[in-house]
């Protein structure tokens, strides 16, 4: 029996909407493989050995100059550590930041994978947010009346630019607000930024990192979006002192930095310019591939209400009196697959979550989007008729 090599499934006569993973076209395996012969070919046996505890330095100084470029500010290689992956980082910053009988404040909806990864350490509470996003006056009431009642609440978890599922960027208003927020009450914002740079229309904005004094806000990046899932790698940026802690850690200690030559090999993409034009590539294609879908939610399924994302690979509708939890099995028997928007809820969130549902529009043959959303138009039209008695 062949067993399997990735998670990436395809189920016969289902057009697969709901998953969230590349365009197999768009991992780049060519370009992959030169990169990591280059890396061996640079440093020799150094790629393969243990690695240095938060990162290889050519890593860590493309890293710190893209990412000091694109926030205006210095960013020293001491504020960075690299990771197998945002997940990864996330689950870092938990294990560090929080105690059993903690709550964590998230953005509402936000990233539903992460949410169990933060629910593996704490309490998680939903913060207020309206169409646009987090509402940072709300979100401070939320957070006095929960510390005032004697529970800690060391930090909040967010998606502000290019959201899972929303696709939407926090207005930068609500960026500075919420950034201040930090400041006075002294709340760790652990910003997810890892769809920053599948940017579309222009530039994406600033980062709450870039915005904020060191110690208020940890970002969390990764290269899966952008280059390919499997090689495991993203990083986090935080002060020196977080960085060195992680560094210490006994796992660091006992194997190295992580996921090493595959960090060698990203070093070398990126300094050699391969990162870029690989890049640009991408964006064309899953600017396609959303201005694709959109035109087929448009035309076949007008009910639907949506703002087209600037940026990310998803599409955010919400069909009003439709339950998309009970729609998908009807849905499924059409041949077409969606994420149901209360997946990316929490309990006790404000607004109707079970109207939403989130379309993938990355890996999915954008030929393929009109005849799904001609399935998902005709699954809505079979479950309405069947709950009015038709």
């Amino acid at each position: 029996m062949r067993l399997p090599v990735s998670q990436a499934r395809l189920r016969p006569g289902i057009i697969e909407l709901a998953q969230g993973y590349p365009a197999a076209g768009a991992l780049p395996v060519a370009a992959w493989a030169q990169a990591v012969a280059g890396g061996l070919r640079e440093y020799g046996s150094d790629a393969l050995m243990y690695g240095h505890p938060t990162g290889p330095g050519p890593l860590l100084r493309w890293l710190c100059d893209r990412l000091g470029a694109a926030d205006g500010r210095v960013i020293r290689p001491g504020e960075v550590f690299v990771t197998a992956g945002a997940s990864h980082a996330l689950e870092l910053v938990a294990s560090l930041v929080l105690r059993p009988g903690d709550a964590v404040l998230v953005d509402s909806p936000t990233y539903h994978l992460a949410l169990r990864v933060l629910a593996d350490h704490a309490r998680l509470v939903p913060a207020p947010a309206d169409e646009h996003g987090l509402l940072p006056d709300e979100t401070a009431k939320l957070l006095d009346a929960l510390r005032a009642k004697g529970v800690r609440v060391p930090l909040l978890y967010l998606v502000p630019t290019y959201n899972n599922p929303t696709g939407g960027c926090l207005p930068q208003q609500r960026r500075l607000a919420l950034v201040r927020l930090a400041r006075r009450r002294g709340l760790l914002l652990v910003e997810d930024d890892t769809y920053r740079e599948l940017a579309y229309d222009a530039p994406a904005p600033r980062s709450l990192y870039g915005l904020a004094e060191a110690g208020e806000v940890i970002r969390l990046g990764s290269f899966a979006k952008t280059v390919a899932p499997g090689i495991r790698l993203g990083f986090l940026c935080a002060t020196e002192e977080f960085v060195a802690r992680l560094a210490d850690r006994g796992y660091v200690d006992s194997g190295g930095g992580v996921n090493h030559t595959n960090a060698v090999a990203m070093g070398w993409f990126g300094g050699t310019g391969a990162y870029d034009e690989h890049l640009g590539r991408v964006r064309e294609r899953y600017r396609y591939r959303r201005d694709s879908l959109v035109r087929a939610v448009a035309e076949h399924l007008p009910a639907a209400r949506f703002a087209v994302p600037a940026g990310g690979w998803f599409l955010w509708l919400r069909l009003s009196g439709v339950d998309t939890g009970a729609l998908l099995p009807v849905a499924e028997r059409h041949g077409v697959g969606y994420l149901p928007g209360a997946r990316c809820f929490l309990p006790g969130a404000a607004g109707p979550a079970q109207e939403y549902l989130r379309l993938s529009f990355s890996m999915v043959a954008p030929e393929l989007f009109a005849e799904g959303i001609r399935r998902l138009a005709a699954a809505v039209v079979e479950a309405q008729s069947v709950r009015s008695g038709v």
